[in-house]
């Protein structure tokens, strides 16, 4: 059984706004005594219950006012909640907002040392950080001056190296990722896709479905401060940008849903569900166009295991018009690939690759070599009825 890192136990947590301000003790007593409270309370969660087990890269998603920011800041201890409790198992690095905490009139030095104070690392912790702050901020001869004297690129630099390399045992981050020039941007893909492959404990709050699918392999859609769904990270990213569709149609006006352009989505292989590497992949899709839109279909083939992305296509090249029975084939061989246990995912998009429909139920193919050892069983999953063989999914 894992062992968790973050435990959310029930947890609710309200705000009182006030409703009338009130300068008079006598009108405040008075208030009290007809009954009046003066504010209103905010539920912003609503018994929120999950786990973070060690390990996990971990997605928290939702539109602005859902109550995931709030959640975060429970979590790094900053609100007390109403009710439940948040339990975590181990040190904790809580990175909020860019830059809090950090004084212009100190040097650069002097700012990691004061921000790792209030990090909760003693002086020796962050002299044996402090070499690799300053390397993967790239500001070696910048930090004996004052802070104030630093681009605003340079600040955002040294305030998110300080964050993820301070050594903690739960990195907690909150849409944060998009900071630096290119360059930097391309050296914190690098820093995540590491952390994610050495199992370090991560919590990430973004906007950014692509993120969410490239980092994370857990994840959760919190919606008025409740959870709408949560586990699988491509439902959840699937979910939250339908979600948003069809909130701007009806911003824009529009009766009809986002759901009633496109219905019976069905997805079916036609090549076995165990191949081997030199056989081409085979499926075939359907689905019903209700409204006279274009439309295109996007699927990807993802090492079910690790997360990434085998085979992706995503183009607009074949656009379909008009309304009816859409039914394409699709064929790809990945010869290059062994033992892998893919996942086939697949969404209907229109000719804004906006996504108007998916597939909930992903189809499982192996890719196994012809002589496999069938002594052996060492692993078996019991969701999908796969057994493993030396190192081999296959089915049991």
């Amino acid at each position: 059984m894992s062992e968790f890192a973050v435990k959310i136990d029930h947890v609710s947590k309200y705000f009182r706004l006030p409703t009338e301000a009130t300068t008079s003790l006598r009108t405040t007593l008075v208030n009290r005594l007809r009954g009046i409270k003066g504010y209103k309370e905010q539920h912003v969660l609503k018994d929120i219950d999950f786990e973070v087990e060690k390990g996990d890269f971990f997605g928290i998603v939702g539109r602005n006012g859902s109550g995931k920011s709030t959640l975060l800041k429970i979590i790094s201890q900053i609100y007390t909640p109403e009710k439940g409790n948040v339990t975590v198992n181990g040190k904790l690095v809580s990175f909020i907002e860019l830059g809090v905490g950090f004084n212009p009139e100190l040097t650069g030095r002097e700012n990691v040392y004061m921000n790792g104070a209030m990090l909760g690392f003693s002086t020796q912790e962050i002299d044996e950080m402090y070499e690799d702050i300053v390397d993967f901020a790239e500001l070696h001869e910048f930090m004996n001056q004052k802070l104030k004297n630093y681009s605003s690129g340079m600040q955002v630099r040294l305030a998110f190296s300080v964050a993820i390399k301070a050594r903690g045992d739960v990195l907690v981050l909150d849409e944060v990722l998009a900071v630096g020039d290119e360059a930097f941007q391309r050296k914190c893909n690098d820093y995540f896709l590491e952390r994610k492959k050495s199992g370090q404990t991560t919590i990430l709050v973004t906007h950014d479905m692509n993120a969410v699918k490239k980092y994370c392999n857990k994840a959760v859609l919190i919606e008025n401060g409740l959870i709408k769904i949560s586990g699988d990270v491509d439902k959840v990213a699937n979910q939250y940008s339908l979600d948003n569709l069809k909130r701007l149609q009806a911003a824009e006006g529009k009766t009809q849903m986002v759901e009633e352009f496109v219905t019976d989505l069905d997805v079916k292989l036609l090549s076995s569900v165990q191949t081997t590497p030199d056989k081409p992949i085979q499926f075939e899709i359907r689905y019903n166009v209700k409204k006279d839109i274009q439309t295109y279909v996007a699927f990807s083939l993802t090492d079910a295991d690790r997360n990434i992305w085998i085979y992706n296509d995503n183009s607009l090249d074949y656009l379909t018009n008009g309304t009816g029975e859409k039914v394409m084939t699709y064929s790809c061989k990945l010869d290059q690939v062994n033992n892998l246990k893919l996942k086939l995912q697949v969404s209907v998009r229109n000719s804004k690759d906006e996504m108007i429909a998916y597939d909930p139920d992903e189809k499982i193919i192996l890719i196994n070599r012809t002589d496999i050892d069938k002594n052996d069983i060492s692993a078996k999953d019991s969701a999908s009825g796969l057994i493993q063989r030396n190192g081999v999914w296959e089915f049991a």
